[in-house]
């Protein structure tokens, strides 16, 4: 909401000495968000005065059309004489008053005038368009040409109020009331502590059987609607200066005389209005849902094809606007443009109340977001449909020469004024600061409320503020206008032993490990769809495919929750790879969601209290299955060539050992072997599994993304991937971390070399010799591993370095050996293992 500080001042007594920058720091401080000051004028000084064209020559030995004129400025100049000014703009005649900036004169964007020969003849100044002034478009698309009546040379500054303050306020959702320069105004006079001069106080006549006929067939979506009617308007009338400007202040483009004033009414009193050419509008008004496929033609030229959720103004031929949004273009009041063959002499003054619910789905709908959708879908005040209407019947009337007929046509549907009970010293309670009930009282009453009783306070909310419906909001009221700032600033005090949970602590613990070990942590919205499960030839029958579908999805493309976290991980791997960076190492821990064997329907809590453990087991049960996954990518170099070396690209074999950190940290020990599955490459795919409560579970799997894969998610060559169920290593780890205990003895190496068969995985040939050797096993290494004519065809050779070592002792050659030869015995009896060189 562009509010003007000139026109702000119309409402509230403000401090002659108060600049924008004041009235900002006052409105957040009572809890707005303006966001910025604009300075109009900045940079623009005169002389600036209007002129009178007394004669054009029409130049046409050029490429373009270019005018040598000579205006009349009367004695601006200094001598009298008309100015020659070089114009290429044609939207302007002999006679016309325009705006005329003379030699000296700087213009926004440091534009300097001065004299000079253009064209073979001398300018003495510019004849100014809207956008020359920083005005904007004011629909001529040319030179500004001013109504007759203005006096030639005088000052064209003060005339088109070019320097003036615009606070631009963001207003949220529950702040409808102040995208209007009367609610506004009501939060300034409130800040300052000054009376309101409020604009919809108006005498007002009452309803009456004379007026325009009105038939509200949906009162719940149309609950109070206003017709008043005006004749004998001048089809000639234009805005005046001050109209037309106060309307682009505020973002708007002047169009006609009639639709500027419903313009100027919405922004005033922020109620949205409609104006109908009476010619043009059959029979009676009507307000009911529109019947499904009618079509309506919008104001702004959009064919729109209706539905049965839709609320429409009628008449006897069917639809004529969308209620709350947009007109149509059946009844649409005429341009003053001389080109139209037709103009509107009577309207018929719509200000009527809507459903904010119906209006803002009708908008989302239609995606048509109008200035009277946006104020209707937050909230207008329904009691101000009266006041609206009338001000636009004494503009019209002021303005345009029209009558206003004595014909006024109400249809309301009755309502109670919106109560709330509240303690006295709720608001007390709630900020920590003891504010006293006269305090709160006085607070309340200069919302716009009515408060009754002592103790227990009986508040009537004013109508035009519907956020206010709970103790709470009120409370929120007297803590804001008392000052946010003025409340003690302490720190909260948790209850002993409630830290962060297991699950937490293990969340934030696999998130360090893998920052250090270079991986950058890239969240990713939660949505895909099914087409990413094919692209990563997951099995028809995997469990994965049983998808969480939304009722409101972001994207059509993924209407469902994922069900696990490779495809944002690989789409934040393809678009940073796109944009130059091949080296990457990315990973992500989040839920992923699998839907519940038995299908519940939440039940909605109650709002005024916390809910029993019964009703919040009740909604967890109605929520799908959640566990919390860890999963990488890499792509590149992942040990970058320099003076040091020459680097080692990504291989399956780090995706592995991302695994076996993020175990590590939850205290599981994890066992690795081939498998094949789903996105992975057959040959370079391992299955990870840990063992929970004495059986082997299988929590994810690690290895290089097969090529077809690769290429249908247009990804790097040997792109790496590695997902696991981190809840499920958890269950298999020991929260409480045991230290290992460092010896002070020396270490034993003894070195193995095992021929087996290719198909016996060097996984098991390793856990069954760290069985075999015992507890005198410190660690075991994968070294080597050799296939070729030394150890014959189907075999291959495993070299392992063995490390032992004693706590209490240091072990002899015999022991070392002794433990040596267990491991091997334990693994040549399980796999058929023989030492090489045997």
């Amino acid at each position: 909401m562009r509010v003007p500080l000139s026109w702000l001042r119309e409402y509230v007594d403000l401090p002659a000495t108060a600049t924008g920058r004041d009235v900002q720091t006052k409105l957040i401080a009572a809890g707005l968000e303006v966001e910025t000051v604009e300075q109009l004028g900045a940079g623009l000084t005169g002389p600036l005065v209007v002129g009178q064209v007394r004669t054009i020559e029409e130049l046409t030995e050029f490429k373009k059309p270019i005018r040598h004129c000579t205006v009349d400025v009367g004695t601006a100049n200094g001598t009298g004489e008309p100015q020659e000014i070089i114009c290429g703009a044609r939207n302007f005649a002999v006679g016309d008053k325009v705006v005329v900036a003379l030699p000296g004169a700087v213009l926004p964007g440091d534009f300097r005038i001065a004299e000079r020969k253009t064209y073979g003849r001398m300018s003495r100044g510019m004849i100014c368009s809207g956008d020359e002034l920083g005005l904007g478009d004011d629909g001529s698309h040319g030179i500004i040409v001013l109504p007759p009546e203005h006096e030639v040379g005088i000052d064209a500054t003060a005339l088109l109020e070019l320097y003036d303050e615009v606070l631009d306020i963001a207003v949220t959702p529950d702040r409808g009331y102040c995208l209007s320069l009367r609610g506004v105004a009501r939060e300034t006079a409130t800040a300052y502590g000054l009376p309101l001069r409020d604009p919809a106080l108006l005498d007002v006549p009452g309803p009456n059987a004379h007026g325009y006929e009105v038939k509200v067939a949906d009162p719940v979506g149309c609950d109070r609607f206003t017709a008043r009617t005006v004749v004998g308007l001048d089809p000639e009338a234009r805005s005046p200066i001050w109209l037309r400007r106060r309307l682009q202040k505020a973002g708007m483009r002047p169009i006609s005389l009639a639709v500027d004033i419903t313009n100027y009414v919405m922004l005033e009193l922020g109620q949205p209005l409609h104006a109908y050419d009476r010619a043009l509008v059959q029979g009676p008004i009507g307000v009911r849902r529109a019947e499904p496929g009618e079509k309506l033609t919008t104001l702004d030229g959009a064919h729109r094809v209706l539905t049965a959720e839709d609320l429409v103004i009628t008449d006897d031929r069917g639809p004529i606007g969308l209620a709350g949004v947009m007109g149509g273009a059946d009844t649409e009041i005429a341009d003053t443009d001389p080109a139209q063959s037709r103009s509107t002499t009577e309207v018929v003054i719509e200000a009527a109340h809507f459903d904010p619910v119906t209006i803002a789905r009708t908008a989302r709908r239609h995606k048509l977001s109008s200035e009277a959708s946006r104020r209707f879908e937050r909230g207008v005040d329904p009691l101000a449909g009266p006041a609206a209407a009338q001000r636009t019947v004494d503009l019209l009337v002021l303005l345009a020469g029209g009558t206003a007929e004595a014909g006024v046509t109400e249809v309301i549907s009755p309502s109670a004024p919106r109560t709330v009970a509240m303690r006295a010293d709720h608001p007390d309670r709630v900020a920590g600061v003891e504010y006293g009930r006269e305090t709160v009282v006085r607070r309340l009453q200069e919302v716009g409320c009515d408060v009754y009783g002592q103790d227990e306070l009986v508040v009537t909310v004013p109508s035009w503020r519907p956020d206010l419906t709970a103790p709470n909001d009120l409370a929120e009221e007297v803590i804001r206008l008392e000052g946010y700032e003025n409340l003690p600033s302490t720190l909260p005090r948790p209850p002993a032993g409630r830290g962060l949970t297991g699950r937490q602590r293990l969340h934030r613990r696999v998130g360090r490990v893998l920052a250090g070990a270079g991986y950058v942590e890239t969240p990713n919205y939660p949505f895909i769809g099914e087409r990413v499960l094919d692209q990563l030839d997951i099995p028809a029958d995997d469990p994965k495919r049983r998808l969480v579908t939304l009722v409101n999805p972001l994207s059509d493309e993924e209407p469902a929750l994922r069900t696990t976290l490779l495809p944002g991980l690989l789409g934040a791997l393809r678009r940073n790879d796109g944009r130059g960076s091949h080296d990457l190492a990315l990973f992500e821990t989040g839920l992923v969601f699998h839907p519940a064997d038995e299908a519940r329907v939440a039940v909605s809590p109650p709002g005024d209290r916390r809910p029993t453990d019964e009703e919040i087991a009740g909604l967890n049960a109605g929520l799908p299955v959640q566990p919390r996954h860890a999963a990488v990518v890499l792509t590149g170099a992942r040990e970058p060539a320099g003076w040091w070396g020459e680097g080692r690209p990504a291989a399956w074999a780090d995706a592995v050992e991302a695994a076996r950190l993020i175990a590590g940290e939850s205290g599981a020990e994890l066992t690795v072997a081939q498998a094949r599955y789903g996105p992975w490459h057959p040959g370079r795919c391992a299955e990870l599994s840990v063992v929970i409560g004495g059986t082997e579970t299988s929590v994810g799997y690690a290895g290089e993304l097969h090529p077809r894969v690769v290429k249908a998610l247009g990804l790097p060559a040997r792109t790496c991937a590695m997902e696991l169920n981190l809840d499920l290593v958890a269950e298999a780890g020991d929260e409480a971390l045991t230290a290992p205990r460092i010896s002070s003895f020396p270490m034993a190496t003894q070195d193995v070399a095992l021929v087996v068969d290719d198909s016996v995985p060097a996984a098991d040939v390793q856990r069954l010799l760290t069985l075999g050797a015992g507890e005198l096993l410190e660690s075991i290494r994968l070294f080597d591993v050799f296939t070729g004519d030394q150890v014959g065809p189907g075999k291959k050779s495993l070299a392992y370095a063995l490390r032992f070592r004693a706590p209490d002792r240091t072990l002899t050659a015999e022991e070392a050996t002794a433990a040596r030869d267990a491991a091997v015995a334990r693994a040549a009896e399980a796999t058929g293992a023989v030492l090489r060189g045997i």
